[in-house]
């Protein structure tokens, strides 16, 4: 079980929530969506992203195939809830990880409660549960981080 947060914005949280939108950029822009309009709403990217993830030919990844598209799925996951919901990237000590901490996403929940969720436990458990589904992936973040999921009128 993961400790507190570290508290101090040190280099590797800032860089780590800094890659993730970049990466999360260069996804859209492969998919057809410009920055300015996913900077408006990080849902756009949703069903462009979706579509790419039905087309995968998931049965003949390799395993650096799966790294990438968890790579891309987490940082599209996390920056979204940041974008989104107003949550902050943390880094949290965790003695069981390799690197000694582990990068989740923390937002104050209505009841004022802090919640946290890591984006790549999430996405690791949709490669479990296939085919992805991405509006699932999303939805499962929010309910442990027990936000609602906003509706523009």
């Amino acid at each position: 079980m993961p400790d507190e947060p570290l508290g101090e914005m040190d280099e590797d949280l800032m860089s780590w929530g800094r890659e993730a939108h970049l990466n999360v950029l260069n996804l859209a822009s492969i998919l057809g969506v410009e920055p300015e309009r996913y900077a408006t709403d990080p849902l756009v990217l949703m069903p462009g992203l979706q579509n790419y993830a039905d087309r995968l030919p998931l049965s003949e990844f390799e395993q650096s195939d799966w790294i990438t598209l968890h790579t891309d799925l987490t940082s599209y996951l996390g920056d979204l809830l940041v974008e989104r919901h107003g949550a902050a990237w943390v880094k949290v000590a965790d003695q069981n990880s390799p690197t000694g901490y582990r990068f989740f996403v923390e937002v104050t929940d209505a009841g004022g409660m802090i919640r946290r969720v890591e984006p790549f436990d999430v996405v690791m458990e949709e490669f479990e549960n296939l085919p992805i589904e991405i509006g699932r992936m999303i939805a499962n973040a929010e309910a442990v981080l027990g936000i609602a999921p906003s509706v523009d009128s």
